[in-house]
C-alpha cells in the first residue's frame, strides 16, 4: 500500500517541476522578445523550443548522469553526451526554421532579433540543461552524503551495541570468578566455626551489594571502589590471619574521580589467589594515587615463580579486555616479575574526557 507521505512528497516534486519549466518558458519569452514588440511570435518561439529543453534536460539528468557519471562510467557518458548534442542541435535548427517559415512567413526582417541565428536558442537551451544538470548532481551529492552518513552512524551503533554486550559478558565472567574467591574463604571459616564469621558475612554483604547494584553502572566514585577493595582485603586479613602482610597506601583522593566499577579488584584479587608465602609471610603492597586527571595504581606481591597462567588469569584477561573498550589508549598497564616480588602497574589517564561511556 502507498503511504499519505509518499504521494505527497511526488506531488511536491510534481509541483517544483512544473514550476521550474513555467519559469524557463517566462524566461525564454523575456530573452527571445528582447528589441521586439511581436509577443506572439516570441511566446509561440519559445514554446516550440520547450520539448527540446525538456527533452534534453531530462536525457542528461535522469539518464546519462545517475547511469553513467555517477557510476564514473565516463567515456560512455562523453559518448552519449556527444549523441544527445547532435540530436538536441538538429531539433534546435529546426525550431529557427519554424520561427522562419511558419512563425515569419519567410520574412526575415519578421524574425525577433534574438531568434534571426541559431546561437542565442543553444545558448538558452544548453544554459537551462547546464543549471538542471548542476540541480541534479547536487541533489545526487546531498543524497549521497545522506546515505553514507546513516550507514556510518549504523555502523557505530552496532560497533557501540557490541561493545556494549562483550563487556557485560567480561563482567559476567568476572562476577562468578569474584565469589568464587569469596565463598572458599568463607567457606573455611565456617569449617573453623571461627567467631569472625558473622562480621565476615556482613564484609560479603556489603561485596554483594556493590556487585549487584553498582557494577551496572557505567562508571562509579574512584573512593567506591576503594571501599570496595579494603572490605575485600579485611575478608582477606580474616582468612589468612598472621600470615598475611600487607599495606595499602590511598593518597589525593579526590571526589570527583570516576572509574569503571570492579576495575582494580581482579588485580588485588590475583595478589591473594597467586602470591606465594615466602618466610612465613605473604607480603602484599598496594598503593593509588591521583596526579592530575591521572590514577597511578600498582599492587605487588610475594612470588618466587612465575607463570604464564599466573600473567593471564582469568580474572587479568579479562580486566585487560575491558581495560581495551573502556579506556582504549588512554591507559598504561605494566606486569612484571622480579626474583622477589610479582607487580602489576596501572595508569588510567585523560578521566575528565573518557574515550567511552559504557
Amino acid at each position: 500500500m502507498i503511504s499519505r507521505d509518499f504521494i505527497l512528497k511526488k506531488i511536491v516534486k510534481l509541483l517544483l517541476h512544473v514550476i521550474f519549466w513555467i519559469t524557463v518558458l517566462l524566461s525564454y519569452s523575456y530573452f527571445f522578445g528582447h528589441n521586439t514588440e511581436n509577443l506572439n511570435y516570441v511566446f509561440s518561439f519559445s514554446l516550440f523550443l520547450m520539448p527540446v529543453t525538456i527533452g534534453t534536460t531530462y536525457t542528461v539528468t535522469e539518464v546519462l548522469i545517475p547511469k553513467y557519471l555517477i557510476k564514473e562510467k565516463y567515456l560512455l557518458f562523453i559518448l552519449y553526451c556527444i549523441y544527445m548534442i547532435i540530436i538536441s542541435a538538429f531539433f534546435i535548427v529546426i525550431s529557427f526554421f519554424y520561427g522562419l517559415i511558419f512563425l515569419s512567413s519567410l520574412k526575415y526582417e519578421g524574425m525577433a532579433p534574438m531568434t534571426r541565428t541559431p546561437l542565442f536558442p543553444f545558448i538558452a537551451v544548453y544554459f537551462v540543461v547546464f543549471i538542471a544538470s548542476a540541480l541534479s548532481l547536487a541533489q545526487h551529492n546531498y543524497k549521497s552524503t545522506s546515505v553514507n552518513q546513516e550507514l556510518k552512524n549504523r555502523i557505530l551503533e552496532a560497533q557501540l551495541k557490541l561493545k556494549e554486550q562483550e563487556l557485560n559478558y567480561l563482567k559476567m565472567q568476572i562476577h562468578p570468578h569474584f565469589l568464587f574467591n569469596t565463598l572458599n574463604t568463607l567457606y573455611g571459616f565456617a569449617l573453623k566455626k571461627s567467631e569472625d564469621t558473622p562480621e565476615m558475612i556482613l564484609k560479603l554483604s556489603n561485596l554483594l551489594d556493590y556487585l549487584l547494584y553498582q557494577s551496572d553502572k557505567p562508571l562509579v566514585s574512584l573512593q567506591e571502589e576503594i571501599n570496595h577493595i579494603e572490605d575485600y582485603v579485611a575478608l582477606e586479613k580474616m582468612r589468612f590471619s598472621d600470615v598475611l602482610d600487607i599495606s595499602l597506601d590511598f593518597e589525593n583522593i579526590k571526589i570527583t574521580t570516576e572509574v569503571a566499577p570492579m576495575l582494580l579488584i581482579p588485580f588485588v584479587e590475583n595478589s591473594f589467589k597467586h602470591g606465594q608465602i615466602i618466610n612465613q609471610k605473604l607480603s602484599i603492597h598496594m598503593s593509588l594515587k591521583c596526579i592530575d586527571n591521572e590514577i597511578h595504581f600498582s599492587i605487588k606481591n610475594s612470588a618466587h615463580t612465575f607463570t604464564e597462567k599466573d600473567k593471564n588469569g582469568i580474572g587479568l584477561s579479562n580486566i585487560i579486555k575491558r581495560l581495551s573498550l573502556v579506556y582504549k589508549d588512554n591507559h598504561e598497564l605494566t606486569i612484571s616479575k622480579d626474583q622477589n616480588w610479582y607487580t602489576v602497574q596501572l595508569i588510567l589517564k585523560n578521566l575528565k574526557t573518557p574515550t567511552n561511556e559504557f
